[in-house]
């Protein structure tokens, strides 16, 4: 029996398995309508105020299932029928308020929302606006902002409140990286699904003459326990995948072409977490052209297979939920046909009725430990540093002067360093997630221990080089 972490990822989890569960016997159109009310059996509600409000919030999850509103082009969505219990963002007056005769809050409102009562500030919600000049002016720091969670944790201030009062995103401003996904303590907001796609591209393989891949990444370590890499790699074989192959070869391939690129252009910034290359077009333009013109590592193998297999089609399982941006995009040319995250990897597997801790292993072992280390935050400096030395580089030659970046707030400061001239970093590895993907938004369990279980896939990688790796896929 599978162990949730919270009540919103089992019930993602939940529709997950029946749409996959319909999606394999062809019965979407028939079965779905009955999805909301096998999950929310009733009579009793036990999340929201009804079943009836419960099976509206499991409708609304169906459809993102199934793709989400297909004329949205972004991968993250609200549901507005999920996002109604958080409280408003606003300007609140905390215990440590004194009431002092100073009265700088007072002064400083300039809509005049604020008075003391009873020698105690009381604001004006309906005068307010936000502006948070009080929060500032009080010595106490009496005043509060209180924030939704998904707003905190969005870190390019691209949650706000809409007019109706539930969370809206500005798609201008998002970069898809899905913080926002898991910070929504009601699971309001959600990245769309493509395992209906997969499942039909699945289904179309023995029709059709073609060859379905699953290409997982590195930082499937730890997501799994207690089973093991090897008993997956037999359940996605069950599952209907031609075969398994592993990201960090792509990672190995990447790590060899950014070195050889950044010998060229002398600072480069990395390109394989697709969030922060969005972050980087979007709000530091004038440096968009140092954005390495390397593909990811997703991009990578999922190129090497076809190249070798013109039968193939590639799916991509990751921790992320900007990768279902970037395999849609021109530039990749076709690499990948379709991307699940981890959380979507459980229910595709329940909804054949594969407990995979019951398996033989299969080995898959085919990248360096540099290439698995992608996963974590430096890893991706460490792979080109380790590139540039099978490459013979001498240090007089070039010196790589590298920032490890995690998480948006790190990665803006060195980009702003850099946009000015200050300092001497020649290469921005960019992670949006902090921590690095290992920590990423479509992860199944969110633990400090996924980092140790990373390193030890790393290590088990032996003393391969990048160039082996290379050589030996080639």
């Amino acid at each position: 029996m599978r162990v949730f972490e919270t009540n919103v990822q089992q019930l993602k989890d939940s529709v997950l398995r029946e749409v996959a569960a319909l999606a394999w016997e062809d019965r979407l159109a028939a079965g779905i309508l009955d999805i909301p009310e096998k999950i929310i059996p009733g009579p009793k509600a036990t999340m929201r105020c009804c079943i009836y409000k419960e099976r509206a919030v499991v409708s609304s999850r169906v459809k993102m299932a199934m793709g989400g509103d297909h004329t949205n082009p972004c991968v993250v969505e609200v549901m507005s029928v999920a996002c109604d219990e958080c409280p408003v963002t606003q300007m609140t007056v905390g215990p440590a308020c004194r009431g002092c005769i100073a009265t700088r809050c007072v002064h400083t409102c300039p809509k005049d929302a604020i008075h003391v009562v009873n020698h105690r500030a009381e604001i004006d919600h309906s005068k307010c606006i936000l502006c948070g000049k009080c929060l500032n002016a009080c010595p106490y720091g009496a005043i509060i902002k209180n924030l939704r969670p998904c707003e905190r944790g969005c870190k390019v201030g691209a949650i706000s409140m809409g007019e109706d009062r539930k969370a809206s995103i500005d798609y201008s401003k998002c970069i898809s990286c899905g913080t926002c996904t898991y910070q929504c303590p009601f699971g309001a907001i959600m990245d769309k699904s493509y395992i209906v796609d997969a499942i039909e591209t699945l289904r179309g393989a023995q029709k059709w003459g073609y060859h379905v891949y699953a290409v997982l990444a590195p930082a499937i370590m730890g997501q799994i326990a207690p089973a093991t890499l090897g008993q997956l790699v037999t359940g996605l074989r069950q599952v209907g995948f031609h075969a398994v192959r592993e990201v960090a070869l792509g990672a190995d391939m990447t790590a060899q072409a950014e070195a050889g690129e950044l010998l060229e252009k002398k600072v480069l910034t990395t390109s394989c977490c697709p969030a922060f290359v969005d972050y980087v077009e979007k709000n530091f333009p004038q440096i968009a052209d140092r954005v390495s013109h390397t593909p990811s590592p997703m991009v990578m193998i999922g190129r090497h297979i076809k190249q070798q297999d013109p039968k193939a089609k590639v799916i991509f399982i990751g921790p992320c939920v900007a990768k279902k941006k970037e395999f849609q995009l021109g530039k990749t040319m076709g690499a990948i046909d379709c991307v699940l995250t981890f959380e979507e990897l459980y229910p595709l597997l329940e909804s054949r009725g594969i407990d995979i801790t019951t398996l033989e292993e299969a080995p898959l072992d085919e990248a360096s430990g540099y290439g698995r280390a992608f996963a974590s935050s430096g890893g991706v400096a460490a792979a080109v540093a380790q590139a540039l030395k099978e490459l013979g580089v001498k240090p007089e030659d070039f010196q790589l002067n590298a920032a490890a970046c995690s998480g948006i707030d790190a990665c803006k400061a060195a980009l702003f360093k850099m946009s000015k001239g200050i300092g001497d970093v020649n290469l921005i590895e960019g992670m949006a997630c902090e921590g690095g993907c290992v920590q990423g938004a479509g992860i199944l369990v969110r633990s400090p221990k996924n980092q140790a279980e990373v390193a030890k896939h790393v290590k088990e990688a032996g003393d391969k080089s990048i160039a082996a790796a290379v050589e030996a896929a080639e």
